[in-house]
């Protein structure tokens, strides 16, 4: 046994060093000579701290930091210094290595960026407010050092592709967090390819089925879809060549996810997404030709194939606020399909491939050519986090809801350009040009037409803000703002009011909870929360002072959530405490149909799992554990927001007991053919059904039905044989 250890001991201190020696190869056009010798050094402490150290899956600890700083260089584009902190980024949080020792050997720069990673480690691991605050913090290393956060999304990414290591349901906690804020971050950075991997990811410890089903049917098209791209692109080609261009020109396909969301939004099909692929041509020219170019070959495209004059996107001339630059259209091929066309030049490309990094290397040789929308977009996140002192949770939607959101350019009376994001209305453009221009707001001329506050501004138009001594910010200019400079300058203008307000809220809460023997403690304001659907004390507060929430309801909430305080599971571990307690040390996980003589449970209304779905326990704070489907709409949130209120949970092989489901139906109307439908249903199936709706419109019918099912294969058999109806068209399963 022992000498079996030792080869492979061995054999992992070889797998360690051709890991190394790969990154080095790769790393070697960013490094300086004295580079390699600091990163040789940072290599052998990063070793010799993590020694005997091992990750989830067995291998060695040290092959993660070397995996994070490969992603670091390769995927991102970061050079020595970030390649160091990304072999040191966790030491100082997991072995005895001391932030000041890393700074007597490598520096102030690597030991502040490894400060802010240490500082970030472990964001999300306990309640909504932590989480939040941990966020904010991540944030905040935008004003030390970018790196920071661009080596914490190579760290996500390597931990996303190890995955399979982790129980489930940590694996659902991880894999939210990164689809609710890795994600979206990526994707502001610019970072197109890695916030891709991450949403695919997603999809695949979320819903395994779907993410199969749709890289299966991707694989099967492949020779198909190779045949279309070689015919598309010959004429293309010959042309370019013709006039002189260099270039590379391919067909790209696109995310499993982005497939996905197309056929959820659309309701169709895998077969009927026709822009599986985009086709990129890349140009390798000099930047101050790349305009002209860029059209040039736009016009050689559209001499072969009409395009789509809805579907052109001209991201060169105002590049998106993370940088991004392309020419997009949409074509029509002689075999009467849309294909999306991508013109961009190398330096594009590669600012699309690695954003920021790539974007601040070519920043100079690019600024009198283009604007650096993404440093002005830094700058914002800066100024945004120096001055928000709201509610943290608030802060981290605030932030996250404009990190997807689409520009809109819109143009001041004097002619200058402004982005904002797409849905933001006169008042965000009035906050945009000054706060005190905002406050005093009073309505804006939109192309000298007069509009009101809440007008939502579309692409191009000129704006003139109007405004008054005599107006105040009321609440509700926070219904219609989208920008989070506007609402956190609405929110600090309102604070003070508010402030006084929840504080006489607080005191009507803290005297009707002594009337019930209370005292108010951070558990009952979170049941109160809950129970009143809030999302903060203040919020609370101020909605019992207006009345909104009369003070009776406080004795109500009481009586409803009342329990016996030892059966109640509040979390992830009191739970996993119950069920061990019951079934035995090995077992943590809720078996659906057996276990609710140990916890209650209940199946959640919001994606009605039946059995065979995949699903995961929710512990509520006042009606037990909730049962939902992975791949329900809800469970992103609860799994990022609530990550140590989640428990694995699973169907046991009980029968005889019916779970309501639903189907949606799109066909042809024809005499008889609900009744064929009821009849496959009700007599062929034995299938209880709870209700049905019917809307038909020229000949064509859509419909909804609840149904009793017993699980996924009866429900499957049944979309089988209804599929087989004459008329029926479409068929598909629906949450709720």
């Amino acid at each position: 046994m022992e000498n079996s250890m030792m080869v492979d001991e061995q054999a992992e201190k070889n797998e360690i060093l051709r890991r190394y020696k790969s990154l080095l190869r790769v790393a070697k056009p960013y490094l300086k000579p004295e580079d390699e010798v600091n990163l040789n050094r940072a290599f052998e402490l990063a070793s010799s701290a993590h020694q005997g150290m091992r990750r989830k899956s067995g291998e060695p600890y040290i092959f993660h930091p070397i995996e994070v700083a490969q992603i670091s260089v390769t995927e991102i584009g970061l050079g020595a210094t970030s390649i160091i902190c990304a072999l040191l980024h966790d030491v100082v949080e997991d072995t005895d290595i001391t932030l000041d020792y890393i700074k007597n050997e490598f520096g102030l720069k690597v030991a502040k960026i490894i400060d802010g990673l240490t500082k970030i480690s472990g964001v999300f691991e306990y309640g909504t407010s932590q989480q939040a605050e941990n966020f904010r913090k991540m944030l905040l290393t935008l004003a030390e050092d970018m790196r920071v956060i661009l080596i914490k999304i190579a760290d996500r990414l390597h931990n996303m592709r190890t995955l399979d290591s982790l129980p489930r349901n940590k694996q659902l906690k991880i894999a939210s967090e990164t689809k609710y804020l890795y994600a979206p971050l990526a994707h502001r950075l610019g970072l197109y390819s890695i916030k891709s991997e991450l949403e695919d990811l997603h999809l695949k410890y979320t819903d395994a089925e779907v993410y199969r089903e749709i890289a299966t049917k991707i694989n099967d098209t492949k020779v198909a879809r190779k045949v279309f791209i070689d015919r598309f692109i010959l004429p293309i080609q010959r042309a370019l060549k013709d006039q002189g261009f260099h270039f590379t020109i391919k067909g790209r396909p696109k995310s499993i996810f982005s497939i996905w969301n197309k056929m959820k939004k659309q309701k169709i099909p895998f077969e009927k997404v026709y822009d599986l692929f985009a086709i990129r041509i890349t140009l390798d020219i000099e930047p101050e030709y790349e305009k002209a170019a860029c059209w040039q070959v736009y016009s050689i495209v559209t001499d072969f194939y009409k395009p789509n004059p809805d579907r052109l996107r001209d991201w060169i001339s105002n590049p998106k606020a993370n940088g991004y630059e392309s020419l997009h259209t949409t074509v029509m091929s002689k075999q009467g399909r849309w294909v999306e066309v991508q013109i961009r030049t190398r330096r594009m490309d590669e600012i699309a491939e690695k954003g920021y990094a790539a974007h601040w290397k070519y920043k100079e040789r690019i600024k009198k050519y283009n604007g650096t929308s993404l440093d002005d977009w830094v700058a914002k996140v800066r100024t945004m986090l120096e001055q928000n002192n709201t509610d943290a949770i608030e802060f981290v939607d605030d932030f996250r809801s404009n990190l997807f959101s689409d520009e809109v350019f819109i143009f001041t009376p004097k002619g200058d350009l402004k982005t904002l994001p797409h849905g933001a209305t006169a008042l965000d453009f009035a906050f945009e040009i000054h706060s005190e221009v905002g406050a005093k707001c009073i309505g804006a001329k939109i192309n000298q037409k007069l509009v009101p506050l809440n007008h939502v501004l579309k692409n191009g138009d000129q704006v003139e803000v109007l405004t008054s001594k005599k107006q105040v910010p009321n609440e509700d200019w926070l219904k219609f703002v989208v920008t989070s400079k506007a609402r956190s300058k609405i929110k600090d203008i309102l604070k003070d009011e508010i402030k006084t307000i929840a504080a006489d809220g607080k005191e009507i809460v803290e005297r009707k909870l002594k009337q019930l023997k209370l005292q108010l403690s951070s558990e009952i304001i979170h049941e109160l929360l809950n129970y009143f659907k809030t999302n903060t004390a203040t919020d609370l507060y101020y909605k019992i002072a207006k009345g909104i929430i009369k003070p009776s309801e406080i004795k109500k909430f009481r009586s409803e959530t009342k329990q016996d305080q030892q059966s109640i599971v509040r979390d992830a571990k009191t739970f996993e405490k119950a069920i061990k307690k019951v079934k035995g040390k090995r077992e943590d996980t809720l078996l659906i149909g057996e276990d609710m003589d140990v916890v209650d449970y209940t199946l959640a209304k919001c994606c009605n799992p039946i059995p065979g779905d995949d699903v995961f326990g929710f512990v509520t704070v006042s009606e037990g554990i909730k049962i939902h489907r992975t791949s329900c709409p809800n469970s992103t949130e609860l799994m990022s927001h609530y990550g140590y209120r989640i428990v694995k949970a699973k169907w046991t092989s009980q029968k005889e007991i019916a779970f309501l489901t639903g189907l949606r139906f799109v066909g042809t109307d024809r005499v008889g053919l609900i009744n064929d439908v009821t009849k496959i249903v009700s007599n062929d199936l034995k299938v209880n059904i709870r209700s049905i709706e019917i809307d038909t419109n020229d000949g064509i019918f859509e419909g909804n039905m609840m149904l009793f099912v017993e699980d996924t294969q009866h429900l499957s058999r049944l979309i089988q044989k209804l599929e087989n109806v004459n008329g029926i068209v479409e068929i598909s399963r629906f949450d709720s």
